[in-house]
């Protein structure tokens, strides 16, 4: 019998997509703040951007996995989704009225809510449970390494041309265009005829899901959306660095650092999750972050906020693509897409309701008490994984022990 193979084709394409996808996002994540100010934009306006840019990709990201699913096709999605993001970054640099750049921040989330769902759909539908965790984990490395090699290349560039942002907007668009092209390489597998949608087909139809999912699907997504609650926007992590004096070039390093550790570790690790189970790398990920956030309310030096990266890049790698991994197993092949874009549309829309706790709490008790009480929700989170879903089987698939 033939060996089946874990990394195909399509997924080393998809990762080599978000591959350098990233490389373009990345590249301009330490200059954004900088550049909006630079063209006239306040703190304020600057907040109500980024809230409108994550709404938009929260609420989309159900919508057009519904749709996918609906339609039993997944690829468009990706190319529209990945074309709209790179074509936001030159866009942002041409013109500098606000409602231009409104239009151009909102136009890349919008590509990342069109994509995400079944992107995530086409990996699930790559492989098998048992090797659930290597496939979302591969994946995740090179995404995540992309991410370290943007910034350092925006570092490079800001060496030799300091000051020069918006030529670094046009210079992010060809990476981005590397990963639009990658997509016409892809190749779909076939799929059932299209579903017959139940009544009238609306922006948030895909909520419904909910009533239609597993108990499984439900436990787990319950306890992820709870650790969402307290998981703030890792700028509060380069916050804390900056208010313990250290230089923006070390702030960045930090950054890089983190990312490095995530891309390196996430293959490995979800290799392990699909031993020992991918309820239980979860777990011990969420355990991991209540010990790194409680280090950040003491941490003073570079070399603790480097040991605090490091444990942090080890967190991310042993929940975010294990989740995605875990939720694709509970959910039906026909419902993956939706089932991913329900997930990743509450979660986004928790998140900017966790950054603007996190920032209250700053403001008001201090660096300190944020990330106490940021790990102290996320422990209550790893109880209720414990006592709920630990020994919780669905579909035979048992949430802790991988199915043999």
């Amino acid at each position: 019998m033939t060996k089946q193979r874990i990394i195909t084709r399509t997924v080393l394409l998809i990762s080599f997509v978000s591959f350098f996808n990233d490389i373009a996002s990345e590249m301009l994540y330490p200059v954004m703040p900088v550049y909006l100010r630079s063209i006239g934009f306040s703190v304020l306006l600057i907040g109500i951007l980024e809230g409108i840019a994550e709404a938009t990709s929260g609420l989309s990201k159900g919508y057009f996995g519904n749709l996918s699913d609906l339609r039993q096709k997944r690829l468009p999605f990706v190319q529209v989704g990945y074309t709209l993001s790179a074509l936001s970054k030159p866009l942002m640099a041409i013109f500098v009225f606000p409602l231009w750049i409104f239009f151009a921040r909102t136009l890349d989330r919008l590509g990342k809510g069109i994509r995400t769902g079944s992107r995530d759909a086409i990996l699930s539908d790559e492989t098998t449970q048992e090797h659930k965790g290597k496939v979302f984990g591969f994946h995740r490395g090179l995404d995540t390494l992309g991410a370290a090699i943007g910034p350092a290349l925006a570092l490079v560039y800001l060496y030799f041309y300091p000051g020069q942002y918006r030529w670094l907007f046009f210079l992010a668009f060809i990476p981005g265009m590397a990963a639009i092209l990658m997509t016409f390489f892809i190749r779909e597998k076939n799929r059932s005829n299209p579903v017959k949608p139940i009544g009238k087909i609306h922006f948030l139809s895909y909520l419904s899901y909910w009533k239609h999912a597993g108990t499984g699907y439900r436990l787990v997504v319950a306890g992820l959306l709870l650790f969402t609650l307290f998981n703030s926007s890792d700028v509060f992590l380069l916050l804390a660095v900056k208010e313990q004096g250290l230089t923006d070039v070390q702030m960045i390093g930090v950054y890089i650092f983190y990312n490095l550790v995530y891309a390196l570790l996430s293959y490995p690790i979800g290799w392990l999750a699909d031993r020992i189970g991918l309820g239980r790398m979860l777990i011990i990920g969420l355990l991991i972050f209540v010990v790194v956030y409680f280090g950040f309310g003491w941490a003073t030096s570079l070399t603790v906020f480097g040991i605090l990266f490091f444990g942090y890049g080890l967190y991310a790698a042993c929940t975010d693509g294990i989740s995605k991994a875990l939720l694709t197993n509970l959910a039906e092949r026909k419902d993956t897409a939706t089932a991913i874009g329900f997930y990743t549309s509450l979660a986004s829309i928790l998140t900017l309701l966790a950054s603007s706790l996190a920032g209250l709490i700053w403001f008001t008790l201090g660096a300190r008490w944020m990330f106490i009480i940021s790990a102290s929700g996320v422990g209550i989170t790893v109880i209720y994984f414990l006592l709920v879903i630990s020994t919780r089987k669905e579909s035979g698939y048992n949430l802790i022990v991988p199915k043999k």
